[in-house]
């Protein structure tokens, strides 16, 4: 991976902190930003080099991530979502792969949730029915190609089983043309970030657009260390690199207005006042310490991922140092907001943007706190397989 991404994406970002109002205000990422986001190879940042991606790992997405969200949190969001979307290539067909790969600049967006069917429509299972509704589906309004998980099932509506008895997992691959993208993504934070819900009604798909979970594990491709990373701590670990990246934000940002700013009443500066001083050091150490535990956790994964599948023991570790992030990371941004007082108020400040984008952040599903919960079950020896994790 000769591309230096971590300075290519920092490039970005003064381009997006002046933009930020623009892409508030659209609810969208503007398609020249996920245009070039596109062609610099940010989406396909983690698709084994073999279908045509970049090959990077974990750690590389979520220092992308991480830098990104410094200029703002919708565009690092939207490469999350964009990345992570095309982590089933591996197993669709051969038709469909030529097709997601035909381009070096794909856009891609997805939702990893089940909460789609797709039902065979007669005996030769050549043809399948899709319905379903997916929500935060993040830059689908920039992609080319939607993806949605969903339950196969049989021409009864029965779920039909996997090798291991249960209901057989798989993504439908969808053109925006076949899908209902609702206009539903009126938030507070991360409203550049296009996550709008999307709906299938009775969409006939061929078969070769189906991926299902059993493809991907018995393609060759599940060999490589990015599959036996463990799946779930990385289809979250990018929310905690975003967290953590407009965290710092907000800590270079309050700096910069304390320095400059005299409260009024005050013959001082806000940065001269020992409380701003001890508010800032603190918030800094805090966030030092969460942003190595949460690096140290994804290294320890990927060194395992050289050789095996990742235990549960790491498996627990990276998903709590993920959300570990995320709410040490919100702790510091609203300290930050509250320290340099008024001046976090107007939509033009990053401040403010970082508070209300992380706050929302921090309610997808991926960090919220039944994840914590479920840690907790695993260290009291509750739950010996934790799944979920």
């Amino acid at each position: 991976m000769p591309t230096d991404f971590c300075e290519l994406a920092n490039s970005y970002v003064p381009e997006l902190r002046a933009r930020g109002r623009e892409i508030d205000a659209a609810r969208n990422l503007p398609q020249d930003i996920a245009d070039r986001l596109a062609e610099d190879g940010f989406y396909r940042l983690c698709t084994p080099q073999e279908i045509a991606g970049v090959g990077g790992t974990p750690e590389d997405l979520a220092r992308v991530c991480e830098v990104l969200a410094a200029g703002n949190g919708s565009a690092a969001w939207c490469v999350f979502i964009g990345a992570t979307s095309q982590y089933m290539f591996p197993a669709a067909s051969p038709t469909l792969l030529a097709e997601l790969t035909k381009t070096s600049n794909l856009i891609t967006s997805g939702v990893f949730a089940y909460s789609g069917t797709a039902t065979k429509m007669d005996s030769s299972g050549e043809r399948w029915s899709i319905n379903g509704r997916w929500d935060w589906g993040s830059g689908c309004l920039n992609a080319e190609w939607i993806s949605g998980g969903v339950i196969l099932c049989a021409e009864n509506g029965e779920p039909l089983l996997d090798a291991n008895d249960r209901p057989t997992e798989a993504r439908a691959f969808f053109r925006p043309d076949e899908i209902t993208i609702l206009d539903n993504w009126h938030t507070t934070g991360l409203r550049g970030s296009g996550s709008n819900s999307y709906t299938a009604e009775n969409v006939t798909l061929d078969t070769y657009r189906i991926a299902t979970v059993e493809a991907l594990r018995s393609s060759p491709l599940s060999q490589l260390p990015i599959y036996r990373f463990p799946r779930f701590g990385y289809l979250a670990l990018p929310i905690g690199a975003i967290a953590l990246g407009m965290a710092r934000d907000s800590i270079d940002e309050a700096l910069g207005v304390a320095k400059s700013k005299t409260p009024t009443g005050s013959a001082r500066t806000l940065s001269a006042r020992p409380a701003f001083q001890r508010d800032v050091a603190a918030a800094d150490a805090s966030l030092r310490a969460a942003r190595a535990s949460f690096y140290s956790d994804i290294s320890a994964a990927w060194s395992e991922a050289q050789q095996d599948i990742g235990s549960l023991e790491t498996r627990r570790l990276l998903r709590t140092s993920t959300t570990h992030a995320v709410t040490t990371s919100i702790d510091v941004i609203d300290r930050m907001y509250t320290a340099v007082g008024g001046t976090s108020v107007y939509e033009d400040s990053a401040l403010q943007r970082h508070f209300r984008d992380v706050h929302v952040a921090s309610q997808h599903m991926m960090v919220a706190e039944p994840v914590v919960e479920l840690a907790g079950r695993v260290m009291s020896g509750i739950d010996n397989s934790a799944p979920g994790l």
